[in-house]
């Protein structure tokens, strides 16, 4: 109970400044917990799809994969889908290639959106509570030159103990928003990374069959 106590005593010695941090808290928390499962979700599709799709590329039987990523609403499934559609009209690498990177453009915005928030949440509740903090002192320091001398140092310490509680709870916020928002930018990352790879390898089988059947068409 003593606990609990302490915990309501903390919140409201805050003071007003409280509310709005509370608030950047909530919906950070919200973006976060979104984004996790997004970016979670993305990871598994991709990595299902792609053991579906690699051995397919692998035995050149690109209509079947055009079938499968048709049907899936995957990362990889939309860039994969994208060069095999610059196939049909065009067989060069640079072309497939630019086709592919198009889908990518148009995939990383989504893997990364919303995530800055985060990072400016824990900035901005930071400012809010150095804020706090701040007022806080200034109305302490005002209040003390009010009262008697031998109150003083025993209000000047209850007024600087109430007006720091905004940055420790700022920054109790602050570092682990930062925190999570390393490690999602470092997922989307590991996303970004991986479709990249998926693209390099699509791009090198296609030449390598596209190679192989040439030298098949060749008259011996």
């Amino acid at each position: 109970m003593d606990t609990f106590n302490t915990v309501v005593k903390f919140f409201v010695d805050c003071g007003p400044f409280l509310y709005p941090s509370l608030a950047m808290m909530a919906v950070g928390l919200a973006i976060a917990i979104e984004r996790f499962a997004f970016l979670s979700k993305a990871r598994s599709q991709n990595r299902k799809l792609w053991d579906e799709v690699l051995p397919l590329l692998q035995g050149g039987k690109f209509k079947e994969v055009a079938a499968l990523v048709e049907r899936s609403d995957s990362a990889i499934g939309k860039i994969v889908a994208n060069g095999l559609e610059r196939m049909r009209s065009a067989g060069r690498r640079e072309d497939i290639d630019h086709a592919m990177e198009e889908g990518m453009m148009e995939i990383v915005p989504r893997l990364e959106k919303r995530t800055h928030y985060i990072a400016t949440f824990a900035n901005t509740i930071t400012l809010v509570g150095l804020l706090g903090t701040i007022i806080g002192l200034i109305k302490g320091f005002t209040a003390v030159a009010q009262v008697n001398p031998a109150e003083k140092a025993e209000l000047l310490s209850a007024s600087i103990s109430v007006a720091m509680n905004n940055t420790a709870f700022a920054l109790m916020v602050a570092i682990p928003f930062l925190l999570i928002h390393a490690f999602l930018q470092a997922r989307a990352s590991e996303i970004v990374d991986s479709l990249e790879a998926a693209k390099i390898t699509f791009l090198n089988l296609v030449g390598r069959l596209a190679a192989e059947k040439a030298k098949e068409s060749r008259p011996s």
